[in-house]
């Protein structure tokens, strides 16, 4: 009750609501695609490296005078960049592709740090992208993810035929004149752009829990592709909405505390599916 009496007066409280629930949707629909092909690593990989495009924004924010620079700028330039480099490396090259993303992974985190520690000043809004602060949402971050949240939901469920038969059939896909390479570098650029989103809510270090946990539990009750993105979008709401309400009284970071929620109700499912299954044969 203390945390609806002050959503109905708060501004910030209304925005961080409304920031959850658009960040959402797009990992309802891209989360359920990213699980489906497998490519959490990658995901994990991407997350890490818009640490080194969000320092660099701030500063030539900063120090340049580039004062239309905004850090989800960085991050979206950067996130972009790795999932395709990352993309053309796992079809085209040679390299391992593991060795490839755990390079990006630290060189990103590296870059990041680097430029964070020569930009003036202490910039609690940068590091609260590490570990997520959904209560720090203003304005400009509300349009932004709303605009990232309908590019990327809009080519999800436009290109849903095309997207399944990647994640499911690549063979079949090919034989049907489907371009396989094409599809699934832009599958990695939505999964990037969808980290973006996320990294206002959670943070990067646990935007592959938020991307995925939630298309695990829907797992369990339903089986088509589109049905588990519904599950999961809804749940991933009343994870964000359900994280920003249990922290608000004691005070707690939202992000990890929404987390926290999903893990528990992660294991919670997976224990009862366990225990029910002899008894249901």
């Amino acid at each position: 009750m203390e945390f609806l009496n002050a959503l109905a007066s708060s501004p910030l409280l209304q925005h961080a609501l409304l920031a959850g629930v658009i960040a959402s949707v797009a990992c309802g629909v891209i989360g359920s695609y990213v699980v489906a092909r497998r490519i959490t690593y990658i995901a994990g990989g991407v997350a890490h490296c818009t640490l080194g495009g969000m320092g660099a924004a701030r500063y030539f924010n900063v120090v340049h005078g580039w004062s239309w620079l905004h850090p989800l700028h960085g991050a979206i330039v950067a996130a972009v960049a790795a999932a395709l480099i990352i993309g053309l490396v796992s079809l085209r090259a040679r390299q391992r592709e593991d060795t490839v993303i755990s390079a990006l992974w630290a060189i990103g985190m590296a870059v990041g740090i680097l430029f964070i520690a020569r930009t003036p000043g202490y910039y609690e809004d940068l590091m609260s992208y590490l570990f997520g602060n959904i209560l720090l949402v203003s304005h400009q971050d509300l349009f932004l993810i709303a605009a990232l949240d309908v590019a990327v939901v809009g080519c999800g469920v436009l290109l849903y035929k095309n997207f399944l038969a990647v994640c499911f059939d690549e063979e079949f896909a090919r034989l049907r004149g489907l371009s396989v390479e094409f599809y699934y570098l832009l599958l990695l650029c939505l999964t990037a752009l969808t980290v973006v989103v996320l990294v206002r809510v959670v943070g990067l270090v646990m935007v592959i829990a938020l991307l995925t946990l939630p298309v695990a539990v829907a797992g369990h009750f339903v089986s088509r592709l589109w049905q588990i993105m519904v599950v999961s979008t809804l749940l991933s709401i009343a994870l964000t909405t359900g994280g920003l309400a249990v922290s608000y009284g004691p005070e707690l970071p939202p992000g990890a505390t929404t987390i926290a929620l999903a893990g528990v109700v992660y294991l919670v499912v997976v224990i009862a599916a366990r225990l029910l299954k002899p008894a249901a044969s």
